[in-house]
Order: C-alpha cells, then structure tokens, then sequence
C-alpha cells in the first residue's frame, strides 16, 4: 500500500486514446482548482518530446532503472503501453500531493486509468475523454507534427482498442466542443471533491 499521510485524499483520473484532448482538460481544471489538486507526474521510458518538461510533463527514465523500479514495487500501476515503451505512477508521486493536502489528478493511458481506479476504489472518479470520431482524432494527432505514418497507424489501432473500455469508466466526456468539455470536466471533478 501507500505510506502513511495524515491527509488522505481523492483520486482523480483523466484516461483517453492519445489525442482525444485529456492533457488539456487536465491542465484546465488544475488552474481552476489549483488550491485542492496536484498533479500526478508519470513516469516513462520514451524519448523527451522539445516542448516537454522533465519532472512536470513526465520524469524520463531508461527501461532498466524502469524495470528496477517495478521489482522495488515502487509503482501504484505501470503499463508497457507500446512496445519498450513504459509509463507508470509511482506511490511516492501520491503520497509528496497528499502530503501538500490535495486530491490528485491524474493523466493517464486508459488500461492505466483502470488499474488506479481499480487500486484506488470509492476514493477514484475515472472519466474517458472521447473525441467526436476516429477522423478527427486522426486529424489531431496528424497537427501534432510528432507521428510518423507507422506510429499514428499503431494510435490510430490502439484508439479503437481502448475504446472498448470507455463503459468501465464512471464518466465519459465527448470532446467535440472544448469549451463545453472543460466546463464538462471541471463541474465533474469539483462536485467529486466535495462530496
């Protein structure tokens, strides 16, 4: 389990197909709430993106210190989301936000989104973030400028694989109309904290 913290508070989970527009509705709702939310930094194996932080966006490590980590149970979930490709949330990332007296939010692929739910229990709300269809989540992802033809081929795949999960979810926001979906989003996490 987790180490002990006088302050334990809710878990908050923001799980979508990449591309579908949860990176954003996280960081919307953590500027509205920044009081009561800190943000959950995953772990990954790939390769730093130029516009990326190390220690905000993802903390960057090599497959092997990964894999140690794993043995050394140091981790809430972890998956191996494409191949040699890992992310993961460590305990210690959970319990340095309870320690601050914040709920945590979390960014996470969807199998990762459900095994915090999962862990995590009554104290979760897992929401999926659905983009209005597979062309325009297509068209995001082409804007990126970050995919090769091979690896939105492998998003594109995934995408309809992950869908599949979107009723183990608690909610679902569709994401055709940002502003509408922030609002969305932010009224689903604020009523959350406060029951």
């Amino acid at each position: 389990m987790l180490e002990n913290s006088d302050f334990k508070g809710k878990i908050i989970i923001f799980s979508a197909p990449s591309g579908a527009g949860k990176t954003t509705l996280v960081r919307h709702v953590l500027s509205i709430l920044s009081e009561k939310l800190g943000f959950s930094v995953s772990i990954c194996t790939r390769k730093k993106r130029p516009h990326e932080i190390e220690g905000k966006d993802y903390y960057f490590l090599d497959i092997d210190l990964f894999k140690e980590k794993i043995k050394n149970n140091e981790f809430v979930e972890w998956q191996e989301v494409y191949e040699n490709s890992y992310y993961g949330t460590l305990k210690s990332e959970i319990t340095r936000i309870w320690a601050d007296k914040k709920h945590v939010i979390f960014d996470v692929d969807v199998k990762g989104g459900l095994n915090l739910k999962s862990f995590f229990g009554d104290d979760a709300l897992a929401i999926f973030i659905l983009p209005p269809s597979i062309q325009e989540l297509e068209k995001r992802l082409r804007e990126r400028k970050t995919e090769t033809e091979e690896s939105l081929k492998k998003r594109i795949d995934k995408f309809q694989y992950e869908f599949t999960f979107q009723n183990q979810f608690h909610e679902i926001i569709v994401n055709n109309d940002l502003q509408n979906a922030m609002q969305e989003a932010e009224l689903l996490v604020k009523n959350f904290i406060e029951k």
